[in-house]
């Protein structure tokens, strides 16, 4: 290339050092949405630490209670979809904000009174808001870094997720028993519009959200690539199917954990709404684990097939060993052990899920690949509380363990399509997009 050629190069096709160091706004940002999808988490989890006090009130059977928690994504991945793709052309600022407004909205109804109707209906609603949620947020953060630099800013955004079960599950429960669960749904509403109006002030878009860098800038064409050439992927199925089984846990803790905690291992409320966090602790720290896992191989020159694909996949398949442990286990206590490590591993593939396919998909197709992907691996959450709503009405006590045995061979299942299959190096090549 002669010197009239390199001046000929875009700026952008050349970022300067300075250029790919986050500033103080990156991590402001990054702070908010974490914030953000503490909020999420603490909404969707009131339902499952309320669990036996809403069936109570409400006279509802456990395939009630499960089918009520199913309605949830019955719109959640339809939203996922349509709000990914519109990602790719809106501001991420503003459909934050709109989510955060209309989840907040949707608690009312319910928090006023109504039965299983108005469950069901606001449910709905509430899934049709929280759908997009993170995969917008993940775009949000990941655009104000490149992507060397992405692996910690998407742990810390999928960290939310556990922190606000985290936080969540002490002082709701607290709420809960002593003021009712229908308070606790005000209490989050709450929350969410105070988020809303901070992050009015405070949010704003990522320079890498359009160029990755200078990415698109000097590769034309070639890095906007048709979204079937993105989803008919070896690495975007395997990322997909890993995920589902990952989700699948994360929908059954959300759900069942408080009630298995209770009625199966005899934990007391109490005690139960202490250790529901105890798996979400261990998913953050396996969480942070993978981050500076996988960032300290690829800054040594390791392909993400293995950086990603093959440390995920090893985190499921711990997970369901665990699983499949649970009833060979003797006592309470072994068993509660062996449910926490399986949920906490099991449940923490959404950071190698979403760096992976930001790696794969350029900057102008990530909005609609992360969206679809979330709604294919959500589809998990309309599914597994209902089956094991009816497994627990079928089985008793015993329908709960079944449900876990089932769940650890879903989780092989991830664990080998995740080794086998993802390999965004390649595949972003063969998609034209790299």
């Amino acid at each position: 290339m002669t010197a009239a050629d390199t001046s000929a190069v875009p700026p952008l096709a050349r970022p300067t050092q300075a250029d790919r160091t986050p500033g103080v706004r990156a991590w402001v940002v990054t702070g908010m949405l974490v914030v953000f999808m503490m909020i999420n988490f603490a909404d969707k989890a009131v339902f499952g630490l309320a669990a036996d006090e809403i069936r109570a009130d409400l006279g509802l059977s456990a395939t009630d209670f499960g089918l009520a928690n199913s309605a949830f994504f019955l719109l959640f991945s339809v939203a996922a979809v349509v709000v990914g793709l519109l990602a790719d052309r809106v501001s991420a600022k503003w459909l934050l904000l709109a989510m955060a407004l209309l989840w907040s909205v949707a608690q009312v109804p319910a928090a006023l009174g109504g039965g299983l109707a108005v469950l069901i209906g606001t449910r709905i609603v509430l899934g049709a808001a929280e759908g997009p949620a993170f995969p917008v947020a993940q775009q949000a953060a990941l655009a104000w870094f490149p992507n060397d630099r992405r692996n910690l800013p998407g742990a810390l955004v999928t960290l939310g997720v556990t922190l606000g079960v985290i936080t969540a599950a002490p002082g709701l429960t607290w709420v809960i028993q002593n003021h009712g669960w229908r308070s606790a749904l005000w209490v989050v509403a709450g929350v969410g519009l105070v988020w809303a109006v901070v992050w009015y002030v405070v949010g704003a878009d990522g320079r890498f959200r359009e160029s990755d860098g200078g990415k698109a800038a000097s590769t034309g064409s070639r890095a906007w690539p048709a979204y079937r050439r993105v989803f008919g992927s070896r690495t975007w199925i395997g990322t997909t199917a890993a995920y589902f089984a990952s989700y699948w846990c994360v929908a059954l803790m959300l759900v069942w954990l408080p009630s298995y905690l209770k009625n199966a291992l005899g934990h007391s409320s109490a005690t139960a709404g202490t250790l529901v966090a105890a798996p979400w602790a261990l998913g953050a720290v396996a969480l942070l684990g993978q981050a500076a896992l996988t960032g300290w191989l690829m800054r040594r020159g390791v392909g993400s097939r293995w950086a990603r694909g093959r440390v995920g996949a090893g985190l499921l398949f711990v997970g369901a060993l665990c699983f499949l442990a649970v009833p060979l286990a003797d006592g309470s206590g072994a068993k509660t052990a062996l449910l926490v490590a399986g949920c906490g591993l099991g449940g923490s593939f959404a950071t190698v899920a979403v760096t992976t396919v930001a790696e794969l998909a350029p900057a102008a197709r990530r909005g609609g690949a992360l969206g679809t992907m979330n709604a294919v691996v959500t589809t998990a959450g309309l599914i597994a509380p209902t089956l094991m709503g009816r497994m627990v009405d079928a089985q008793g006590t015993a329908g709960y363990q079944n449900a876990v045995v089932a769940s650890a061979v879903l989780l092989l299942l991830g664990a080998v399509a995740a080794f086998t299959l993802i390999d965004p190096a390649r595949d972003a090549a063969r998609a034209g997009a790299a």
